[in-house]
């Protein structure tokens, strides 16, 4: 079975109730939540063998997180102690053509304090497989940056499959170095990439031409991100895959979704779906990462992965926190076309 390491930061998400507004709310419901968390929760969840490494304080919030990590079947065991706290984040989920808002509570968190030298990457990657990251993770911190770089270079020497996404996040790189500085450095290491719509471009510059993320009305010509991936693939040689999440925005409850794979030859395009009602959209994209992660590692056909990916994100829309929690089953039903909702009895 394949080993798959991820690595970054898990919160407090504190979110509000239905559809209340911070100014509303007098509770909070709290769970867990991050983006390589989530990506491990969901290939734990397909019956892979997967580590969640990070940096917790030693109390009983970060046991009670490492207790939920370990009910879904995530490993901890590379995990240290320190700093102070854990992260939190607070979410306020928007209706219709009101946006959600997330609050960020995570300045001076263990994970961004963390320095070269407090993992051990080569005992960390003993007969590890894949190691994955996101851009979330060198935006917390200058030690943040640097231990990640430390990762995905030993990951390059032990001959360990890396795989990033690019997720941007403008309310992160608070620390004196933008997102262009920092990540090109540990792009270059990475043999899978995934971006969204838009990551391309804020992080790099690279976008279709005459293409507006806030003017799509749920409708994405598909066919127009092949040139986002030949771009990247120019600017990082050693990827081998260049994989965008294409989301049409109708409004907060109601989108479309889908994605393209391009591996240097071949540009491949999922089915589109159509999501109404959606229940949170948070963990979306690291939803579709842990489908990918999956697909590559089981099929033979990246069409198959990259469809396995768009159906695993879709079914997280259904599903409230976090974490995508749905089964191999479940995802390859929706592949072949079931998506009636009907009661399995």
């Amino acid at each position: 079975m394949p080993r798959i390491i991820t690595f970054g930061e898990i919160m407090l998400r504190l979110a509000t109730p239905g559809y209340l507004r911070f100014s509303q709310t007098d509770s909070f419901n709290a769970t867990f939540g991050g983006g390589e968390a989530n990506v491990a929760v969901s290939l734990a969840n397909y019956g892979m063998d997967v580590e969640f490494v990070t940096r917790f304080p030693d109390n009983d919030i970060a046991r009670s997180c490492i207790a939920d990590l370990h009910k879904r079947g995530v490993g901890t065991r590379f995990c240290i102690t320190g700093g102070e706290r854990l992260g939190i984040y607070f979410l306020e989920t928007g209706a219709v053509a009101r946006p959600s808002k997330v609050v960020y509570d995570r300045a001076h968190s263990a994970i961004s304090e963390i320095a070269p030298g407090m993992i051990d990457w080569d005992k960390v990657f003993e007969g590890a497989d894949w190691f994955h990251w996101t851009g979330i993770t060198p935006a917390l911190s200058e030690g943040a940056a640097a231990v990640c770089l430390e990762a995905a270079r030993a990951a390059n020497r032990l001959g360990v499959t890396v795989s990033c996404d690019l997720n941007y996040r403008k309310n992160l790189w608070k620390y004196g170095k933008k997102a262009g500085e920092v990540m090109p450095e540990l792009t270059a290491c990475s043999d899978i990439i995934l971006g969204n719509e838009e990551d391309a471009e804020k992080v790099f510059g690279i976008k279709p031409e005459g293409f507006d993320v806030t003017a799509t009305g749920g409708a994405i010509d598909q066919s127009r991100f092949r040139n986002v991936g030949e771009q990247l693939m120019k600017m990082f040689p050693r990827a081998k895959k260049v994989i965008i999440t294409l989301r049409g925005s109708i409004n907060a409850n109601h989108n479309t979704w889908g994605g393209v794979l391009f591996d240097g030859k071949t540009l491949y395009e999922s089915p589109r779906y159509d999501i109404t009602h959606i229940v949170d959209r948070v963990g979306g994209g690291d939803s579709f990462m842990g489908g990918l992660i999956y697909g590559l590692l089981t099929y033979d056909d990246p069409q198959k992965a990259l469809n396995f990916a768009v159906a695993a994100s879709c079914l997280k829309h259904t599903i409230y926190g976090d974490y995508n929690l749905v089964t191999v089953a479940e995802v390859e039903n929706l592949m072949k076309g079931d998506a009636s909702g009907r009661v399995s009895r």
